[in-house]
């Protein structure tokens, strides 16, 4: 059963080449600018983005960006919060939904595999590609989110003998190691490489499935 989850936060600018920004409410804006620099994070360049090209994009000044966000790492931030709460709010899902803990561990590689093919902009948030020279504290946040994703996993391996008779922390551990393995190979392909490309033979080379 697949669990893929779509950002809403990456759904487009709103606005068309030529046309008049709009006044907008501040909840608004703020998610029109977090709409924008997730949609720039897609870019298969990977160039650095600063807050001028993102003004320019939003059709704002870089002043009015400071209005609703205290810096750059602040909307990352937003980015990485909007992460964690997909996320998690799945893995508890499948948790609560699933008896069988290995079915959970397989459901769970599965959403975070789809999570990534739906938003490519994220990828480079969650393997740390877009954080290199911004605020050490974002970076120490995806470490803290994928350690989290092990917990969850090592926890639904409890429940069975984990694959190969590793013990669960170890299964767990390499389950991870995987997952990020496949969003690098994602994102260093410039988006082509779909994650979930071949998972159902994987998770049976795995033993993830029965």
């Amino acid at each position: 059963m697949q669990r893929h989850v779509e950002c809403c936060v990456v759904a487009g600018t709103g606005r068309t080449k030529g046309e008049t920004t709009m006044a907008l409410k501040p909840g608004e804006r703020k998610t029109q600018i977090l709409q924008t620099l997730a949609g720039m994070l897609e870019q298969p360049q990977g160039e650095k983005i600063t807050t001028a090209a993102l003004a320019a994009k939003v059709g704002v000044s870089e002043a009015a960006l400071y209005r609703h966000f205290a810096s750059k790492a602040q909307m990352f931030e937003a980015l990485i919060e909007f992460v964690e709460e997909s996320v998690f709010t799945l893995v508890n899902q499948i948790a609560q939904s699933e008896r069988d803990g290995r079915a959970q561990a397989s459901q769970t590689i599965d959403m975070l595999l789809g999570f990534a093919e739906k938003n490519p902009g994220m990828v480079r948030v969650l393997i740390g590609d877009a954080l290199v020279n911004e605020d050490g504290r974002l970076q120490a946040r995806i470490n803290q989110l994928t350690d989290r994703i092990e917990a969850s996993l090592k926890q639904s391996l409890q429940l069975v003998p984990p694959p190969g008779s590793l013990p669960a922390g170890e299964a767990a551990n390499a389950l991870v190691a995987f997952v990020i393995g496949r969003w690098h190979l994602y994102a260093k392909s410039g988006f082509r490489r779909k994650p979930t490309s071949d998972w159902t033979q994987q998770a049976a080379f795995l033993r993830l499935t029965a």
